[in-house]
């Protein structure tokens, strides 16, 4: 069940774990109801296809003239996906999953109550700069909902069900999934600007999701192979108080012994010893590579990655 996470009932972790939730779909819903919604922007996902048939839906009942209320139409399609996963893949959507779409959908109709749907902050024919601010809050929303080990339910659990049966990655079918739902609202409004901005927001949601569980790091990784690996040694651990690995290999051109240094250091490090290097060693081979995230002394604590 690596879904599934306990927090003791109103401990310090728990308070923690919801608060992230409630203040993560109040931002989510915050970005679908200023910048998404108004604009018929279809981001895939079950608020996508709340979206679609909310449109559709205007005029047709006289108690909800502007059409069925997306959060509603969200609600009522999360609850029955949640319920078929957990059938079909076991319990492997907690208590935190339901309490996240509960709450996206109450922050979706209360946000839309009460500053309407009709371009509410003025923005026009600017879709670009709508699709932009509204991945940008979504994946913030989304990675603050992620961090406290809960999903985001919807088209994700649609997704693992054709995994179970297809083994297809999950990942290019959750692609496939939103891509499909994109192309439904295409269908739906007939408007070929739709899937484009749709699209963008797909891909920028995604990026700050990414950010948003590990941040920006600045760090990079470097393996450098020297002659004079004990003079690049010392400037790491004397100079740059930083720690490595030094490792023991044979070159495949002449089968000579070779010295390679694995170490992560910080941008700023990285330019020191980048100077240093070509100074003791101009014939160094050096590899970089932008470190994503760096944890352990020195670097972010790995406990406040959990």
């Amino acid at each position: 069940m690596p879904f599934v996470t306990k927090e003791k009932l109103f401990s310090r972790e728990w308070f923690k774990v919801y608060s992230l939730i409630l203040v993560g779909s109040f931002i989510m819903a915050g970005g679908f109801v200023l910048f998404i919604n108004p604009y018929r922007i279809v981001p895939g996902g079950v608020y996508g296809i709340a979206i679609v048939i909310h449109y559709l839906t205007e005029g047709v009942f006289e108690f909800w003239p502007t059409g069925i209320p997306i959060g509603l139409l969200g609600l009522s399609m999360d609850i029955p996906l949640t319920l078929i996963g957990m059938k079909i893949l076991g319990p492997r959507f907690g208590i935190k999953t339901v309490f996240g779409f509960f709450s996206t959908a109450f922050w979706m109709d209360f946000l839309t109550y009460f500053v309407g749907q009709n371009d509410p902050l003025q923005l026009g024919d600017q879709l670009l700069l709508a699709s932009i601010f509204g991945g940008v809050l979504i994946g913030f929303g989304l990675g603050l909902i992620f961090r406290s080990r809960a999903t985001s339910g919807g088209s994700d659990i649609v997704a693992m069900i054709i995994n179970k049966f297809t083994g297809l990655p999950l990942g290019q079918l959750m692609i496939l999934v939103d891509s499909s739902i994109v192309l439904v609202g295409l269908a739906a409004f007939g408007d070929w600007k739709i899937p484009l901005y749709s699209w963008i927001v797909i891909f920028i949601t995604g990026k700050v999701i990414d950010i948003t569980l590990r941040g920006i790091s600045y760090e990079k990784t470097m393996f450098i192979i020297s002659d004079k690996h004990e003079d690049i040694r010392q400037k790491i651990i004397v100079d740059l108080n930083r720690g490595g690995t030094l490792f023991t290999g044979k070159g495949l051109y002449n089968n000579n012994d070779k010295h390679m240094i694995y170490t992560s250091v910080s941008r700023r490090e990285y330019q020191m010893l980048k100077d240093y290097i070509h100074t003791v060693d101009a014939d160094a081979f050096v590899t970089v590579i932008d470190a994503n995230e760096v944890l352990g002394k020195g670097f972010k604590p790995l406990k406040d990655d959990q």
